[in-house]
């Protein structure tokens, strides 16, 4: 028995959720998180985005400093951004399945981290109507 925590896109949960749906999976849990993950290290491509962020958000309502603050630190990781956290438990054979469908509907292909994915073994689960408990209760 895993437990499956997935970390993805706020704009990627109705496709996780439908992939997750597909997949199978008979129940999950998503919860709002606030996170980051590895800051773009590279200066070179740290200053061609920033450059890209500034001239997106050029207008006369904003004020030119607070945003470059912004978009400073949204590049170098010291801003949290809104996340969903999907949390499944699932039968060892099917973890890989499950991770392909949380895979396929949050990748983005973009420059920007698409979320991360843990699996991580559990001792029991119990379930609360009926009692069962082990691999009867979670599907």
């Amino acid at each position: 028995m895993k437990e499956i925590m997935a970390v993805v896109r706020m704009n990627r949960t109705g496709a996780t959720k439908k992939a997750l749906i597909e997949a199978g999976v008979a129940g999950f849990t998503a919860v709002r998180v606030l996170g980051r993950g590895r800051p773009l290290e590279d200066p070179a491509v740290i200053q061609e985005h920033k450059k890209q962020l500034l001239a997106m958000a050029a207008d006369d309502v904003t004020d030119p400093e607070t945003t470059e603050q912004q978009v400073t630190s949204f590049l170098d990781g010291t801003r949290l951004f809104p996340r969903r956290l999907f949390t499944v438990l699932a039968h060892d054979e099917d973890v890989p399945r499950i991770v392909e469908a949380i895979t396929g509907a949050s990748s983005t292909g973009d420059w920007v981290d698409d979320g991360a994915i843990f699996v991580l073994p559990v001792v029991d689960a119990i379930r609360v109507r009926t009692g069962e408990s082990g691999e009867a209760a979670i599907w």
